[in-house]
């Protein structure tokens, strides 16, 4: 098929074509930019914290005297540990989607001179490993000697648990077990891998550190003492933490009981990744609103042009064009357009992606995502053309050609 008529034609109509090439590079921008958040979004919700979160719970009191903090331990652990349902009770200091651990950063000798990272602190009392259900694939677990009492915020001199991903980036290519890391006065020794541990408050680092974790085994004290991790079975869970709540009225009535960071770990996983769910909900509702947009233009556009035209329909179809041949011409014409306006999409979209890394830290937009983002309006405008197109081809050649 010649295509000096559609760009002739395409220059006639000039302004209308610009508006609908803007569009078209709008929707591309905003549709490829859109779909890299959602993906980066849904990549963090799948996170992996390492621990066993449909059987646990936990439980955070605040606003106790310290100097009661171990008879608040003893009434809590033996008060929860009574509840029907529950098999472990631990003094914790925190849990993945609760508040905030010890987060600190390490060196890896006693000068401070090599850094080893940030890592979040978890500090647990004997058994909290397997209550857990961190599965450790290097070394061993802590022993009954490997748990001390807790400083003003570690134990000191403590054998750690680390996890993998903390262990290659302090230590690659080598076996972490023995080697030290410190923190301040501190003094760790790694005696286990961890298969993974997230970080307290995933989304508080960068994705490559959400994993970079140490477990130090602690006793509970005055320091260690307000937050308890509760295993159940996962039907019982929801009902043993129902339970849990509200026995600590009872149990502990000098304490405040923290309700936003007491739950099933299931349930502060979805309080946690809330907001990352609901902007993802609204980024999907640009996308269909601005997709639908641009096709009801395609639509638009394409039957004004149609009825423009029925006399240059008319004529061609008295010298022979066959229906087919009107269709493809339309689509062709289309083509163009949203080709010209995906060029300046593409480029929009770039110009949109460094922007928001500058502003938002987020990764470029990789190169697929234009492609997928352009196969889709080349699809969509075709589809949003075919109809105008099937209604210029069923003119009849003796009605187009009495048209004005």
């Amino acid at each position: 098929m010649r295509t000096h008529p559609i760009f002739a034609a395409l220059r006639h109509h000039r302004l209308a074509t610009t508006l609908i090439v803007l569009q078209i590079a709008l929707a591309c921008a905003v549709m490829c930019n859109a779909c890299s958040l959602i993906a980066a979004r849904w990549q963090a919700m799948q996170l992996v914290t390492g621990i066993d979160e449909a059987s646990l719970g936990t439980l955070y009191l605040s606003g106790f005297e310290p100097g009661r903090a171990n008879d608040l331990n003893a009434r809590m652990v033996a008060g929860l540990r009574a509840i029907p349902g529950v098999t472990a009770v631990n003094v914790v200091n925190t849990v993945p989607f609760s508040h905030g651990a010890g987060t600190v950063g390490v060196t890896l000798d006693a000068a401070g001179q090599r850094e080893g990272g940030v890592v979040d602190v978890y500090l647990g009392t004997p058994g909290t490993l397997e209550a857990l259900g961190i599965r450790i694939v290097e070394g061993r677990a802590p022993g009954a000697e490997d748990y001390r009492p807790v400083g003003d915020f570690f134990p000191s001199q403590a054998n750690v648990l680390i996890t993998r991903a903390a262990a290659d980036h302090m230590w690659p290519g080598v076996s972490p077990l023995g080697k030290e890391i410190f923190v301040d006065k501190n003094h760790f020794r790694v005696i286990g891998v961890m298969e993974h541990l997230s970080i307290a408050r995933p989304g508080s680092m960068g994705p490559e550190e959400t994993d970079w974790s140490v477990f130090a085994p602690s006793l509970a004290g005055p320091t260690l003492a307000g937050t308890y991790v509760i295993r159940a079975k996962p039907g019982d869970l929801p009902a043993v933490m129902h339970k849990a709540r509200e026995a600590v009225t009872a149990l502990a009535p000098d304490a405040v009981l923290i309700r936003e960071n007491s739950d099933s770990l299931p349930a502060l996983r979805a309080a946690h990744f809330a907001n990352d769910r609901a902007m993802m909900s609204l980024l999907v509702g640009i996308i269909v609103t601005l997709l639908l947009v641009t096709a009801l233009g395609i639509v638009g556009l394409a039957s004004f042009w149609v009825q423009r035209r029925r006399k240059q329909i008319g004529i061609r179809r008295a010298i022979g064009a066959s229906r087919r041949d009107i269709v493809q011409y339309f689509q062709l014409e289309n083509f163009f357009i949203v080709s010209m306006g995906i060029g300046a999409g593409v480029l929009l979209a770039y110009a949109a992606s460094l922007t928001l890394m500058h502003f938002y830290e987020v990764p470029l937009l990789p190169p697929w995502y234009l492609a997928v983002g352009g196969a889709t309006l080349w699809i969509l405008g075709q589809l949003a053309v075919l109809g105008p197109a099937l209604r210029a081809a069923a003119v009849p050649p003796v009605v187009a050609t009495r048209a004005g």
